[in-house]
C-alpha cells in the first residue's frame, strides 16, 4: 500500500494519498491547499484517484475540496453531518460503511469529540486516518465537540481507536504518524484513562474561569494541550495557550 501526506508548513494539517500500489486505484484524504507533491505522485505514478474522503468540516482540512475532487472527475465523501456543516460532500457515508478504491476497502468509524462530524477511516484493518481525535502523544481538543465533546472523544478514542489491533498506523490530521500500540503505552491522556498514571489537581484559569489543571500535556505542534475539569463537573481538552497557572 502507498501512503504519501503533504503537511501545511503552516497550520500543519496533513493531506494524504492512499493507493494500492504504482499502477492502481487510489484516494485522496482531506485537502489543506499544498497537495501538489501528492498530485504529482499520483500523475507519476499512474494511480487513478476514485473518491476524495473528507474526515471533518474543520477548515485547515477541506481546503477546495471540490476542485481537489474536479480534478480527477470524481466524488467528495464524507459523514451527513460534514455535508451539514456546510462541506461539499457529494456522496455520503456512514460509520462503518466502506468505501472501496480497487482492492482498498476503507471503512469510516464515527469519531466524535473533536467537532460532532468527526470521521476517521481504517484502511485495509492496517491503517487508520485518525484526523483530529488522535495525534501522536496527544489528542484533539473537545471545545468544538459541543456539550458531550470530552465524553465523545473519551469514547472515540478509548472504544474505538484504541481497539485496533497494537499494531494498526496511525495518521494523524496534524504532523507525524504512531501506532495504536505506541500510543495506548505512551500518550498522556491514554495512561490517565488507563488508569496508570495519576490526575492532577492543580488550580488553573481557562480564559477566566476557575478550573482544576488534570494534565498539562505535548501537542503536535511543539506546544502544550490541557485537560481540565471545571467546578460543575465538565471537563475538557483545551489549548495549553488558555490556562493561566
Amino acid at each position: 500500500m502507498i501512503v504519501e501526506r503533504a503537511e501545511h508548513p503552516q497550520w500543519t494539517s496533513n493531506a494524504y494519498l492512499v493507493a494500492e500500489d504504482d499502477g492502481g486505484h487510489g484516494v485522496l484524504i482531506d485537502s489543506n491547499g499544498v497537495e501538489e507533491p501528492l498530485l504529482s505522485q499520483v500523475e507519476s505514478r499512474g494511480i487513478a484517484i476514485t473518491h476524495v474522503l473528507v474526515t471533518h468540516q474543520h477548515g485547515d482540512h477541506v481546503v477546495d475540496v471540490a476542485g481537489l475532487a474536479r480534478r480527477f472527475g470524481v466524488a467528495v465523501v464524507g459523514s451527513t453531518l460534514t455535508r451539514d456543516a456546510g462541506v461539499p460532500i457529494d456522496e455520503t457515508i456512514a460509520d462503518g460503511e466502506v468505501v472501496a478504491s480497487g482492492s482498498l476497502e476503507l471503512r469510516a468509524l464515527a469519531t466524535p469529540g473533536h467537532c460532532p462530524d468527526h470521521t476517521a477511516f481504517l484502511v485495509d484493518g492496517t491503517d487508520c486516518f485518525t484526523a483530529d481525535c488522535l495525534f501522536k502523544g496527544t489528542v484533539g481538543g473537545t471545545v468544538g465537540g459541543g456539550p458531550s465533546g470530552y465524553a465523545d472523544q473519551h469514547h472515540s478514542i478509548m472504544e474505538r481507536l484504541m481497539k485496533l489491533p497494537p499494531e494498526t498506523r496511525i495518521h494523524p490530521g496534524h504532523t507525524l504518524p504512531s501506532t495504536v500500540g505506541d500510543e495506548w503505552e505512551h500518550n498522556p491522556f491514554i495512561r490517565i484513562w488507563r488508569g496508570l498514571d495519576p490526575e492532577g489537581n492543580e488550580p488553573c484559569r481557562v480564559r477566566g474561569q476557575e478550573a482544576t489543571l488534570i494534565l498539562f500535556g505535548p501537542d503536535y505542534d511543539g506546544t502544550h494541550k490541557a485537560w481540565v475539569r471545571y467546578p460543575d463537573g465538565r471537563d475538557a481538552i483545551v489549548g495549553g495557550s488558555q490556562i493561566e497557572r
